[in-house]
């Protein structure tokens, strides 16, 4: 009979909802050990430096010290693509707040006493704290030793201050450039860094005992953490645990290693639990932010609207070491060619060492701001050509058996019918722009956009354990970071397989001593990866169970329906056993009845020699969507409203329809303050500029809009029951709705985010400079350290 003969789609209610609300939910930064030492780390106060000595003797002896430990400590380095990064500085600092030692005592008082009393001595080298110094002629270099460090990624190519570089190439740019009846349009943007502002900063609690250590932390990635540790303290990744408790935010801050390795080495020489927390000061200055980036494109259309060829060139701030914007290079191809089709590509992505603190992954990562620049630029094509924007796209958005940017074949006719539900969905709300009579003196304007990202898909494993009183337990190394998949769509989709309800479902949180290899949560993964791997080990369960309840009917397994908590024969008016009866027979008979499942993605292809120093060559699973807004700009001030905002969203199938538009109000909500509030700046000392709350804007209640939502199901999906990721994507149009929007409000040309009051007047007095990248040379191939293809 067929595997999910009752319904998986509800809006069951995550079962951690109550604790969480009445603040009983215990997160890492709650945890303690009995025993427990205090960590503190010290770190560097100068952008770029020769380290001439480091001297803890005195801090040694402070009262309650038990252990400091240094570069000598830890031996190994790490890193995605190449391996920069150690765990301390050594040798040389790359940016002001670099680690140079880390103490546990007694007391967080008396480590904190202690890291004062550390001799220091740096001698000041000089500092390349932004993208256009670092890339100037002459230019320190952040790595000058880079040749020496181990390649974990082949393909990508470095040199310089350049960390990576990812090339896509498909058709001749040039002969489309060259064509006669081609209106050239450029353009040229700038955006800043964004802090994730998770409730619960980084923390840790690390133990040490029978020669393995076990960590707790609060991060998306386990097995990261687990593997990285064993890399940088030189032993193997079966000596250490991770466990994860309740994770209190992450948003891509927590998918990478960040403090365990610390608290691991300080456990292993005090014999002692250590715990180590940042206070919100240091997850400001030294936070995996989302880069800052600069872009320039050029793109070759008809008066028609038929895009003959677009070149792009993007540089993206990794910071002092290459970490996830070294894979990320990988997705600029994707987004800035994966909106519309093109008739020839070429565009280069570019990671970049900064005297800076490092960066990291972000929701929705880079795909954020390359749409604000694709969407902005779209929209100067058309004022270029005399094309309504609206129209443009619905001419031009990339549907079945277009190319993307690395010759990809995409499936499906997907934006083109999700542009239809938008102006459904527009025409059933109101808008702003209609109203008679305004007469506040503000501008106002709108503007609707599309967006192209992934699901990442990647390994994932699952184990489900069937219980003798008919419920499950569902073991796997996800996590839950607040998006619910852990909590929701998972427990439906085995719940489905099962003839179960969802909250007969029990999930175990993430311990990689009992459950298998995971990429961790992040990139929309959950319920596609682990929801993959969770539905093959429960159809396994459920195999077993049926051949058990055929034998006690004797009937063909065939002939059986799970539903309900029973196990009937069809169409027999109900005879047969509940569930947990067979599942007790079946233990008592045949042992434990249990399921193992695996996922991975399905290497979707690319063009051959279309892409070059690229992690992913396709997408597995693209996810679409297409924003529109009402703003309105007040001229005198400089401050944006928006005052409506719509969303329709590519969800491949909704099993939680509530779920997802939680997901989606938040992800806008947080796309409100890339937009308008939230930048993270660099001063001249490589230091970043906003220190805590008092000097970080985010978005307060007062700037929270109700968004009208609307879910576009039915796209190809490779995901569980048809599913994509539905959490990551809602911001990813945000910036440019808002950008395009203003623009159309004001007539100005927006070239950078966020739209602070202050940079918005400054358009409006016509202060504000056409933006000038004088770093990217004109000529595309300038840009390249070697021209694509070449692999010498």
């Amino acid at each position: 009979m067929d595997a999910f003969p009752n319904a998986t789609v509800s809006d069951f209610r995550r079962r951690d909802a109550r604790d969480k609300l009445m603040g009983l939910t215990r997160y890492t930064i709650d945890r303690k050990s009995s025993g427990m030492l205090h960590a503190v780390v010290l770190r560097s106060r100068v952008p770029s430096g020769r380290i001439l000595r480091i001297d803890t003797s005195r801090a040694e002896a402070m009262p309650g010290v038990c252990a400091i430990v240094v570069a000598a400590d830890a031996p190994g380095q790490a890193g995605i693509g190449i391996a920069d990064h150690p765990l301390f500085a050594s040798d040389v600092v790359r940016y002001d707040g670099e680690p140079l030692a880390a103490i546990a005592a007694e007391t967080l008082a008396e480590a904190e006493a202690a890291l004062s009393a550390v001799e220091v001595e740096i001698e000041p080298l000089a500092a390349a704290v932004d993208m256009q110094s670092a890339l100037a002629e002459g230019a320190p270099l952040v790595h000058p030793h880079w040749r020496d460090y181990e390649v974990l990624f082949e393909g990508g190519t470095h040199g310089g201050n350049i960390a990576w570089e990812a090339t896509s190439v498909r058709g001749d740019v040039d002969a489309a450039f060259a064509r006669p009846d081609v209106v050239v349009v450029e353009s040229a943007f700038r955006v800043g860094r964004q802090n994730h502002v998770a409730f619960e900063p980084r923390a840790v609690l690390a133990s040490f005992e029978d020669g393995r250590f076990h960590i707790e932390t609060s991060t998306q990635v386990p097995w990261t953490v687990r593997n990285t540790t064993a890399r940088l303290l030189g032993v193997r990744p079966s000596d250490v645990r991770v466990t994860v408790p309740p994770v209190g935010g992450a948003f891509g801050l927590k998918f990478d290693w960040a403090m365990e390795p610390f608290a691991a080495l300080l456990a292993r020489k005090s014999r002692r639990p250590v715990r180590l927390v940042n206070s919100r000061q240091e997850e400001m200055l030294t936070c995996l932010f989302r880069e800052n980036a600069e872009i320039r494109m050029r793109s070759a259309v008809t008066r028609e609207g038929e895009i003959a060829g677009r070149e792009a060139v993007v540089l993206m701030d990794c910071g002092a070491y290459g970490g996830e914007q070294i894979f990320l290079t990988t997705m600029t191809a994707h987004t800035l060619g994966g909106n519309y089709r093109l008739g020839a590509a070429r565009i280069v992505s570019r990671a970049v060492y900064t005297n800076s603190p490092p960066n990291g992954a972000f929701r929705a990562c880079n795909g954020v701001y390359n749409t604000f620049a694709l969407e902005r630029h779209t929209d100067e094509i058309c004022a270029s050509i005399g094309m309504d924007p609206l129209e443009f796209r619905r001419r031009n958005v990339i549907g079945a058996g277009d190319l993307g940017a690395t010759g990809q074949v995409f499936e499906g006719d997907v934006l083109r019918p999700m542009l239809d539900k938008m102006e459904a969905l527009r025409a059933a709300s109101p808008s702003f722009l209609l109203q008679e009579g305004r007469q506040d003196g503000r501008l106002y304007g709108r503007a609707t956009t599309v967006g192209t990202w992934f699901v990442f898909t990647g390994p994932s494993a699952a184990t489900v354990n069937m219980n003798a009183d008919g419920s499950a337990t569902l073991v796997t190394s996800g996590v839950e970071i607040g998006s619910g998949s852990m909590m929701q769509a998972l427990p439906q989709i085995v719940a489905g397989a099962l003839g179960l309800r969802p909250d007969q479902v029990i999930v175990r949180t993430a311990d990689t001593d009992a459950a298998g290899f995971d990429v961790g949560v992040g990139g929309g993964r959950t319920t596609v990866s682990l929801g993959a791997a969770s539905l093959s080990a429960a159809n396994e369960v459920r195999t077993k169970l049926l051949a058990v309840a055929a034998e006690m009917l004797e009937a063909d397994p065939e002939d059986l329906v799970m539903e309900n908590g029973r196990i009937e024969i069809a169409g027999a008016n109900g005879f047969g056993y509940a569930i947990a009866e067979v599942a007790a027979r079946a233990q008592a008979r045949h042992g434990p009845v249990a399921g193992t499942g695996a996922f991975t993605g399905r290497d979707t292809p690319a063009m051959a020699g279309c892409a070059a120093g690229h992690f992913i060559e396709a997408l597995d699973i693209p996810v679409f969507a297409v924003h529109d807004c009402d703003v309105a700009v007040d001229p005198e001030t400089g401050h944006v409203e928006v005052l409506a905002y719509r969303v329709v969203q590519d969800v491949g199938r909704a099993l939680n329809p509530s779920a997802i538009h939680g997901q989606i109000q938040g992800g806008v909500v947080q796309g409100l303050g890339y937009a308008l509030h939230e930048e993270a700046g660099i001063d001249a000392a490589g230091r970043i500029r906003q220190s805590g709350f008092e000097t970080y804007r985010v978005p307060l209640a007062g700037d929270v809009v109700p968004v009208r939502i609307e879910l576009h199901e039915g796209a190809p999906s490779m995901g569980p029951l048809g599913t994509k990721g539905a959490g990551e994507v809602p911001i990813l149009n945000v910036g440019a709705t808002i950008a395009c929007a203003v623009a159309n409000a004001t007539g100005k040309r927006v070239q950078e985010l966020p739209l602070t009051p202050p940079r918005v007047l400054e358009l409006m007095l016509g202060r504000k400079p056409e933006l000038d990248l004088p770093h990217i040379a004109p000529r595309w191939g300038d840009n390249l350290l070697r021209p694509h293809g070449r692999s010498d």
